[in-house]
């Protein structure tokens, strides 16, 4: 006779069973957080909880925990080469009578189940911790967010590099395409909701905005994103989700060349980008790329078009993006010892 399964109702007592029951099918309940996962230094603090970095135990039954398929090879192939397995995971404390953050991880969580792309930052597990009252989620661990390689550049980083922003461009776009193949509009696409991996990989992350698009909702009215990145017809009233995204690859791609959003310096943002202030380091291909980003809703192209798109085709191979990020890292090691960036002109 089947043995039925323990249900959160049965194994978490009194208002944490109601709680975590929207979130019943994603979390993977028999294990315990604490006996997985080891040393969390925190990373990161956000509005739903912190994000902390933390190591797989050396001795932790991986077999036992529920993990996507290449989640869990990648972390068998990490620990017989002997290398620590880490990982980072957002503490999400629960409050009695309070469910918002809840609803909104069941719809993320539901948004991307079944979902994969390299570009995409994925929720690779769900826990419950008994001991703080808290939900853990587990992600890869990412080397920082794109805003903060934009950033450095008053630091004397420099970025400026056409072939390097094609490659960040082409990673949107990737994620972009394969979003919108699954009806996905994500609708915050900004720099600090782009995150780097220490393969040098550009990922989309934060879906607290997207929304699935159907032939039965084809348009959305609600004002989403921040201004800098956001789509002119977001601001006019019924926009399609689909097309805004594409806008905000062109928004970042701006800032990524000009070390600043568009339209940070004024209230009143147009329906093109200003001209880049030193056009010369890029090619007449850059400006038309941006050109199509920034067209009219109706002739904007899809992110599968301008992946074609002769710029995108420039970008760089993925060892030049490490390269950056350990410049970003040279950086600001020599910033906290007091010492001229590495990067700096003479």
């Amino acid at each position: 006779m089947a043995q039925t399964p323990i249900t959160p109702a049965q194994r978490y007592a009194g208002w944490v069973a109601a709680a975590v029951a929207p979130l019943e099918e994603f979390i993977d309940e028999p294990a315990d957080p604490r006996d997985f996962y080891d040393d969390l230094r925190e990373i990161a603090e956000g509005e739903s909880g912190s994000v902390f970095a933390a190591t797989l135990l050396p001795d932790a039954p991986l077999h036992k925990l529920r993990l996507p398929p290449l989640v869990k090879a990648r972390d068998a192939d990490d620990v017989s080469k002997g290398r620590d397995v880490l990982v980072a995971i957002k503490c999400v404390t629960l409050v009695p009578g309070e469910n918002t953050k809840v609803a909104d991880l069941r719809r993320e969580c539901g948004l991307l189940k079944g979902l994969w792309c390299e570009q995409v930052l994925g929720l690779d597990a769900l826990y419950v911790d008994l001991v703080e009252d808290s939900l853990w989620i587990r992600m890869e661990l990412m080397e920082r967010s794109l805003a903060d390689v934009v950033g450095l550049v008053e630091e004397g980083l420099r970025l400026q590099e056409p072939r390097i922003i094609a490659r960040f461009a082409s990673d949107m776009l990737h994620a972009l395409d394969y979003l919108q193949k699954h009806h996905i509009a994500h609708r915050d696409l900004r720099s600090d909701n782009l995150l780097l991996n220490r393969e040098g990989v550009l990922k989309l992350t934060d879906f607290s905005n997207a929304v699935v698009v159907t032939p039965d909702t084809p348009l959305s009215t609600e004002p989403v994103g921040v201004m800098f990145w956001q789509a002119p017809e977001v601001r006019s009233g019924a926009y399609d989700p689909l097309k805004i995204d594409v806008w905000s690859v062109g928004a970042t791609v701006w800032e990524l060349a000009e070390g600043t959003p568009p339209f940070s310096d004024t209230q009143q943002p147009a329906d093109r980008w200003p001209p880049i202030s030193d056009p010369t380091p890029y090619p007449p291909s850059f400006q038309e790329f941006l050109h199509m980003c920034s067209e009219p809703a109706a002739s904007r192209p899809t992110p599968g078009d301008l992946l074609e798109a002769p710029y995108v085709q420039k970008a760089c191979g993925r060892p030049v993006i490490v390269q950056l990020l350990a410049r970003c890292t040279a950086i600001e090691l020599a910033l906290q010892a007091g010492d001229a960036p590495p990067d700096s002109p003479p």
